[in-house]
């Protein structure tokens, strides 16, 4: 039995992941931690002092996470950070307290969109630079950050695996309606496009993909992790 802790647990993700972190026989759900916005802070966990904490989940903000990290490290819990638009000094917290236990950023929690950052990067390999890319991500009104997290993960998988530096005019942000989330990746050649794309359907994959990847960080030795080395064995 993993003892769990949520931060952000009253947010849209994180009482998702709450409610079926109940009904999870691999999970306690020990404590929820919300933001207190009058103190700019968080309320106290209403998990008992002496709870041994395995692992956090953080559905927050920055500063949240920042404060999910902390917890990690006083309590050897292993950590996912599900947060996106991260200020660059709290990845940089994270990556040290990487050294302590195991650590996750993740700012999608889709085993689907693992699979699309694989194929990809491998699509990217094969087709070379006859091919440009254009990325597209489409999400709902309220949506803060653009682009998102999880484009921004894409455009730093083609980076780093491929070697493709994406401009800022090869990544297109729409905000329309409910949309939970849209990410098209297009491959343009002399008489071809190729389109690699994903459709959330339902919040409740991220919460579900959020209780699968924390059960699997629990596994793990320290270090700081990706989605892909959990679902690809990258």
């Amino acid at each position: 039995m993993i003892n769990l802790v949520v931060f952000g647990s009253a947010g849209r993700m994180g009482a998702r992941v709450c409610a079926l972190a109940h009904d999870d026989e691999r999970f306690e759900l020990v404590g929820e931690i919300d933001e207190c916005k009058s103190e700019n802070d968080l309320a106290k966990p209403n998990y008992r002092p002496n709870d041994r904490i395995d692992a956090i989940i953080d559905f927050s903000s920055d500063s949240g996470a920042r404060k999910a990290t902390q917890y990690a490290i006083e309590h050897e819990a292993a950590l996912l950070i599900c947060t996106t638009a991260l200020l660059p000094q709290t990845r940089d917290i994270i990556e040290v307290a990487s050294r302590k236990v195991p650590a996750m950023i993740a700012p999608n929690t889709s085993f689907g969109v693992a699979v699309l950052i694989k194929l990809v990067t491998e699509a990217a390999r094969l087709l070379g630079s006859d091919f440009n890319v254009n990325l597209t991500e489409i999400h709902h009104v309220l949506k803060k950050d653009a682009p998102s997290g999880t484009a921004l993960r894409i455009a730093e998988s083609l980076r780093k695996q491929v070697g493709i530096e994406l401009a800022d005019d090869q990544i297109h942000s729409l905000r329309s309606g409910d949309v939970i989330g849209e990410h098209i990746v297009e491959f343009g050649g002399t008489g071809e496009r190729i389109k690699i794309q994903h459709f959330a359907t339902n919040r409740d994959l991220f919460a579900h993909g959020a209780l699968k990847l924390t059960n699997w960080l629990t596994q793990q030795p320290p270090g700081l992790y990706t989605v892909e080395q959990a679902i690809c064995n990258d």
